[in-house]
């Protein structure tokens, strides 16, 4: 191209020198008002379609990433766990809406209106102005509740997890300000507000009626554990402890073959043997029995420890404990990967109303050539659980053979395994995986989630997944989160009809 030649150029320049006043300021004259118009159009683009077309385009479907302010990977990756998890969300709507009409302080509900704020802008569908957010508001409103959490020292997000559902068990605890007696425009502006009065007469005590600030966050469970003697069968009441998570330890890694999250289960709720137990009943019944020459006073025998679960929540919080310690007492973390589905049935490990049976240790048999669903019930499930705790006495498990319907992807392609889960009561689907990289030592945490599910859609879950690390966002598989070292996994319960697990 000529114009680009340097002879070319040079011969302008003189050309323009050598041209009058009048001229030369005629043409930088033009050359303003085409600048001019230039920048005019440059204007209405940016007016129009924003500074950068592209990268709007590609955060369509994504959500925004977390500032680390330090090093609060930890942080960061649980909120985007959070965020995927809906009915959380909707509690903490629900909490908002009814500590607002109560009038409580903003200080006293200070932490979930900042919760609510962060993860509703995390689950947004609409693309946000700012595509990286800062959630260090959310480590000033912890100081309210005596959690004073560096964002320069690397924590747990397992830890933190706790602080949030303790310190929002404090917020929702707090019961609204009592208006006093003499407070008599306070006192005719409620009764203003009231439409209808409600009287009742009862004979028998008034049971309280729960209002929406006293109900449990979703993350709230409720663990069984009863003992039963072995010698006289008798079992003692069953008790029941509150969990907001499960923290499973991981057995040993026999060779060749995986751990799955099931055997994990199976673990957490085996039976645990109690040896020189005093048994109320052994005693009376035996008493004044004279034993080798001395009266028997108190009767010591073997117990059978059994834990389920009682009461499963809504949202399902699962730990993986990767911590183990050498011989020589320092710390290890475990690495090998736990093989996980994207739907969990958790039926076989709740807690049956009616009385639960004392499964006595059985010799392990040997199984003859097939065994079917029908004489499943004539045998001892190992680890304490017994077939009568079962969904309809079928052998419902996330790691074995079953019956048809689902094939889950987490098992990799040589597997190819499928489940029934239709007659599944207690049916949850994944909705974010935390990993950790690194060791006992330093590491960072990254999340698998999913994305932000569109208004047009009738299912509150995304079949997008999403790959977040601090402000770094991008797609994923399901294939890739399952395929992850999970250190928290979050599930959420969903309606176990055939129809509706088909659709997806």
């Amino acid at each position: 191209m000529p114009w680009c030649r340097q002879q070319a150029a040079d011969e302008l320049v003189r050309e323009f020198l050598r041209s009058g006043s009048s001229a030369r300021n005629k043409m930088m004259k033009n050359w303003g008002v085409i600048g001019g118009i230039a920048a005019a159009m440059a204007a209405g683009v940016y007016v129009l379609w924003g500074p950068i077309t592209d990268r709007k385009k590609k955060r369509k479907g994504t959500v925004p990433g977390l500032l680390n302010l330090g090093n609060t990977c930890f942080m960061n990756s649980l909120l985007q766990g959070l965020a995927a998890c809906p009915s959380f969300i909707r509690w903490l709507e629900d909490f908002s809406q009814s500590s607002a009409s109560l009038a409580r302080p903003e200080t006293d509900t200070r932490l979930s209106r900042t919760l609510l704020q962060l993860l509703k802008a995390l689950s947004s569908h609409e693309p946000v102005e700012d595509d990286v957010l800062d959630a260090g508001c959310l480590l000033e409103a912890l100081r309210l509740h005596r959690w004073h959490i560096s964002s320069f020292e690397e924590q747990d997000a397992h830890e933190l997890f706790h602080v949030l559902t303790s310190s929002l068990e404090e917020e929702r605890g707090r019961r609204p300000k009592v208006t006093h007696l003499f407070d008599m425009e306070t006192l005719e502006k409620s009764v203003e507000s009231s439409d209808k009065t409600i009287s009742c007469r009862s004979r028998g005590p008034l049971h309280p009626i729960p209002s929406l600030w006293r109900t449990q966050h979703p993350f709230h469970g409720r663990l069984t554990s009863y003992m039963a003697c072995k010698h006289c069968e008798r079992q003692s009441p069953v008790r029941y402890d509150s969990f907001d998570s499960l923290s499973l330890s991981i057995p040993a890694v026999q060779w060749g073959r995986p751990v799955t999250l099931d055997q994990c289960l199976q673990h957490f709720i085996s039976s645990e043997t109690i040896k020189e137990v005093e048994c109320e009943n052994c005693t009376k019944t035996q008493a004044g029995e004279v034993v080798n020459g001395q009266v028997v006073e108190s009767q010591r025998t073997t117990f059978i420890k059994q834990l389920k679960l009682g009461k499963l929540p809504q949202c399902l919080c699962i730990h993986l404990q990767r911590l183990t310690w050498s011989t020589e007492g320092t710390p290890i973390k475990r690495q090998e990967h736990v093989q996980f589905s994207e739907y969990l049935s958790m039926d076989r490990y709740k807690h049956c109303s009616a009385a639960p049976r004392l499964q006595k240790p059985r010799r392990a048999t040997k199984p003859s050539g097939s065994n079917t669903a029908g004489d499943s019930h004539d045998q001892t499930v190992a680890n304490g659980v017994d077939p009568e705790h079962h969904n309809n006495n079928k052998p419902l498990t996330n790691g074995a053979f079953s019956s048809v319907f689902i094939r889950s992807p987490g098992l990799g392609p040589q597997l190819n395994l499928t489940y029934d889960y239709s007659s599944s009561e207690y049916l949850f689907r994944l909705t974010a995986v935390l990993v950790h990289h690194g060791d006992m030592h330093s590491g960072h945490f990254i999340t698998y989630r999913r994305g932000p599910p569109s208004p047009r859609s009738p299912s509150p879950f995304s079949p997008q997944w999403l790959w977040v690390s601090d402000d770094s966002v991008r797609k994923a598989s399901l294939q890739e989160a399952l395929s992850s070292s999970a250190y928290l996994l979050f599930y959420e319960r969903v309606r176990s009809r055939p129809g509706l697990l088909a659709e997806e």
